[in-house]
């Protein structure tokens, strides 16, 4: 069936949320089980947390989400060639926030590239709009308002590709504390008043002129001999990683303590997570730098359209896959970003930033709150996936992805509607999906 006829039918008819206990739970535990065997702690609070609302199990289930993406009808407003967007792939209202880029520019932007894959921009913006409704129903906001924030959400992603076509503008374009309002000026605000003492002082100590991390129950703890000196010798591979115009010295990366991280995130729980302290810029303990390292496995996005991303782009390593993705899709991007592989498994690197702000969706508390949002959500969005075209790769991306999307899209309405159509329906089978969970989890089934 072609793409247009299937969207014209998804439009048309309503999708009917269904009951499937029985695969939900294999879903569940078929992603989760291979990884129980080396982080069973966080995979029991992955699964406490989800039982906790359906927003935090969309969170955690990003793999159901494109498992019903291959089976659900296509857009009305896709081509062959728009399947080649950068999505970010988990494009839920809870992974955007503000940082500090490597300019010196307080910025608002998607800010979780786990997922990066080619695939269909319409599923970045159903995956948003679904957490959306979600989101906006715990905080209480009535349809009828989460429906105009969709709309306008949409809107705001197609001005933003239509203005970027033709033209050089993505390559500029950031969301900073002048051209926003609301709660995303708010955490852009937040960011531009961190600092590196502060992040330094919740996870690190002094004794004397040697600064080491803090043991943390349940969220820093120590690791064993043989695991620190697996990831001390990977060092070498992952400043090799990183392009020589943006390497440091060597000595800024030398190794002053490390531990593993617990409790992050939701669906990246029972991944394994490191923070590894170094020295930074100087022998001074006040610009020591924090790297976070964090196991990656393939993209949920493969599971719908497996090879559209080239193993070959990213050296068939799935952490150079996650940093090509972060690096693709910002602006001035951290230059820490690399990758290594750690006793077999592959880690993506990053500067775990004193400026990092992540965007607290329970502040959208009215429907003027988050209508003002999701102006800024579509915006980057749209910025995303603009400048990782052929603007960053062409080898990857051989043409503009903004002219692709843009030519694509012959009514902005129409694809207004037919995103919060979808995301309604989906909101409805992923409510079902959790009450499923739920029910499994309080029985006692196992899920991991």
């Amino acid at each position: 069936m072609a793409l247009a006829t299937a969207g014209l039918l998804f439009a048309s008819a309503a999708q009917a949320a269904t009951s499937r206990t029985s695969w939900v739970v294999s879903q569940i535990y078929g992603y989760n089980h291979p990884l129980a065997a080396t982080d069973s702690a966080d995979l029991a609070t992955k699964m406490s947390t989800m039982a906790a609302s359906a927003f935090d199990f969309y969170r955690g289930t990003d793999h159901i989400f494109y498992q019903d993406m291959a089976t659900l009808p296509a857009s009305a407003y896709t081509t062959a060639q728009t399947g080649f967007t950068w999505i970010g792939g988990d494009a839920h209202i809870g992974n955007f926030g503000a940082w500090q880029d490597s300019s010196g520019n307080n910025v608002f932007s998607a800010d979780d590239f786990d997922e990066g894959y080619l695939g269909q921009y319409v599923w970045d913006l159903r995956r948003l709009a679904t957490s959306m409704v979600l989101a906006g129903r715990a905080n209480g906001i009535a349809d009828n308002d989460i429906t105009t924030a969709i709309k306008t959400m949409v809107a705001a992603y197609m001005s933003e590709m239509s203005d970027f076509k033709g033209s050089s503008d993505e390559l500029s374009f950031q969301l900073k504390n002048g051209n926003t309002s609301g709660v995303v000026q708010d955490t852009i605000g937040d960011s531009k008043g961190d600092s590196r003492s502060s992040l330094l002082s919740k996870y690190t100590q002094l004794s004397g002129s040697t600064r080491s991390f803090q043991t943390i129950a349940n969220t820093l703890v120590p690791v064993n001999s043989s695991t620190y000196s697996a990831i001390s010798a990977a060092m070498n591979s992952y400043i090799g990683s990183i392009s020589s115009s943006k390497r440091y010295a060597a000595s800024y990366y030398q190794v002053k303590d490390i531990r593993q991280k617990l409790g992050s995130g939701v669906g990246s729980l029972g991944k394994l997570r490191y923070y590894v302290l170094i020295e930074g810029a100087s022998s001074s303990t006040s610009d020591d730098v924090i790297l976070e390292l964090k196991q990656e496995l393939a993209s949920a996005v493969a599971e719908v359209d497996n090879g559209q991303l080239s193993a070959a782009d990213y050296g068939n390593n799935e952490a150079q896959r996650v940093a090509l993705t972060a690096k693709a899709q910002t602006l001035n991007a951290d230059v820490l970003i690399g990758y290594a592989n750690i006793n077999g498994m592959a880690f993506y690197f990053h500067e775990k930033s004193p400026f990092e702000e992540d965007f607290d969706f329970t502040q959208l508390s009215s429907a003027g709150k988050l209508n003002t949002a999701a102006t800024y959500l579509g915006q980057a969005l749209a910025s995303a996936h603009a400048i990782s075209d052929q603007d960053y790769n062409s080898a990857i991306v051989s043409y503009s992805i903004d002219k692709q999307v843009t030519d694509a899209v012959s009514s902005t309405s129409g694809l207004q509607s037919e995103i919060s159509t979808f995301a309604f329906n989906y909101a409805a089978q992923v409510t079902l999906d959790w009450q499923s969970f739920v029910s499994a989890y309080d029985a006692g089934t196992a899920l991991y």
